[in-house]
Parts: C-alpha cells; structure tokens; sequence
C-alpha cells in the first residue's frame, strides 16, 4: 500500500511538472539558415523590400534613426531631397556627387558630413557617433547597402538609381529565435551599434565594457528591460528601445545580464 501511495504521488509530481512545463512559454534554439538571394531573380520592387528588410532588422537602423533624436528620423523626412542638401553644404568634404553615392558614403564613412546637431557630444559636429555599417558589427555587404539605398529612394516616390545586381549569388543568414553566445545576442539585438562592448566602440550609448563596476546585477537588467528607469549621467531617456522583455527570450536576457555583471557567458 505505501508502495502505490509513493509511486501514485510520484507520477501525480511528474503530472504537475510536465503540465506546468507546457503552460510556460517554449523557446528553441535554432542554427542560423543560409539563405540565398539569386539576384538573378530580384526585381527592383523585390530589390527594394530586400532593402527595407534590412533597413529595419540586421541594419539596426531604426534604432537610432527614429523619433528619438539621437539621430535624423529618415522615415519622417525626404530622404533624397535632404542629401542633395547637405551635398551643397558648405561643411560637406566628401567626393558624392549625388543623392545615391551621398548616401552609401554616409553609410561606409559616416564622418565625413555631420548633420548640425547630431554630432557626438563636445565635437561641434565633427565627429559621427554612426558606426560604419561596413564594418564589424553590423557589417552589411556592399549589394544590401545598394538596396538600403534603394529603399531610402523608393519609400518618399523618388526615382531609382541604383542598379539591380547581377554580379554573383548573396548568401545572408537568417537570424536564428535563441542564440547560443553574447556576440550573437548583440549582433541580434543590436547592442554595440550603441555601446562600447565586445571589441568595438560606439559613443551613442553609455559604453559597456566596465558597467559591472557601476552597476550590480539587478540594475544592469533593470536598464536593459526598463531603460528610462534610471539613465546614465550624459545621456538622455528615449533613446534606447523599450521593448527589449518582449522580444528577448529569458535565456538572452539573462546571458547578457550575467555577461555585463560577471564577463561570463
């Protein structure tokens, strides 16, 4: 009789756990997938959408090119018709000669021309708190650049001129739901397109590389799910994103937190 009582709870205990364990939201990780782009196929209005894509995804640049006013909100403005401004400026040094080439300039060498009061802090715009999208982390290839441009030119009814590609095949990888490292989670979510951390520098954010010796654990996940809660000394609320909890599973989050407090993954 005890027996069956002991084996009765047992699979009632096993119940409870595998009933609870299904309530709870499901996450898996998946290994990124090569997808290809056969340019061959592309058409421009296939061509622009591969643009807007990644002007709001693996680009980041909704992040900073918003409402907020850390930087110009493109989507809110004609975007071409500001370049052809700004190349007649008399501050502007670059080689562009037009709207298209402006704008992969400002992508590749974002300090060249500055837009008045979107400079880094103390540099009378002179310096450029974009990060080259070129280059590590966001680095974009030179065709989704091209379609970046594409997009910026298509969405205010401007004429096209960039070129569809026809060169060779273009391998992107999909972003996977979960990742495994914290150089995927800031790759995934953006992180050092802002913040000094894992090697790169970005003035746009408070750097992170020594943020354990300012803050504890709870107030570094405090600032990541709830960035205006308490903002850093030089910098301004609004800017960083406030939906972070909604998109990060609890695994990133914590594998962010626990790296920024400990330097552990």
């Amino acid at each position: 009789m005890v027996l069956l009582r002991v084996l009765g709870f047992s699979l009632a205990l096993i119940l409870v756990f595998t009933l609870t364990a299904n309530l709870l939201p499901q996450v898996e990780g998946e290994v990124p997938v090569e997808k290809e782009i056969d340019l061959g196929a592309l058409t421009m209005d296939s061509f622009v959408a591969l643009g807007e894509d990644i002007y709001n995804n693996k680009g980041t640049c909704t992040l900073c090119h918003n409402d907020s006013g850390r930087a110009p909100d493109l989507s809110a403005m004609n975007t071409v018709a500001a370049a052809n401004r700004h190349l007649k400026n008399s501050r502007y040094q670059g080689k562009a000669t037009d709207a298209a080439a402006y704008l992969m300039e400002s992508m590749v060498d974002p300090g060249i021309y500055v837009v008045s009061g979107f400079g880094k802090k103390g540099s009378n715009d002179t310096e450029s708190p974009m990060p080259a999208v070129d280059k590590p982390p966001i680095q974009l290839r030179a065709v989704e650049m091209d379609a970046v441009i594409a997009y910026l030119q298509a969405k205010d009814g401007n004429k096209i001129t960039v070129e569809l590609p026809s060169e060779a095949p273009v391998s992107t990888a999909v972003a996977p739901s979960a990742v495994t490292t914290v150089a995927e989670a800031s790759a995934k979510y953006g992180c050092q397109a802002c913040h000094s951390m894992l090697g790169t520098e970005s003035a746009v954010g408070p750097e992170l590389n020594t943020i354990a010796q300012r803050m504890g654990v709870e107030e570094i996940r405090q600032s990541i799910i709830d960035p205006d809660a308490k903002v850093a000394k030089g910098f301004v609320g609004g800017m960083m994103p406030g939906d972070y909890l909604d998109k990060m599973s609890a695994r990133e989050l914590e594998m962010i937190v626990r790296f920024l407090a400990e330097g552990k993954e």
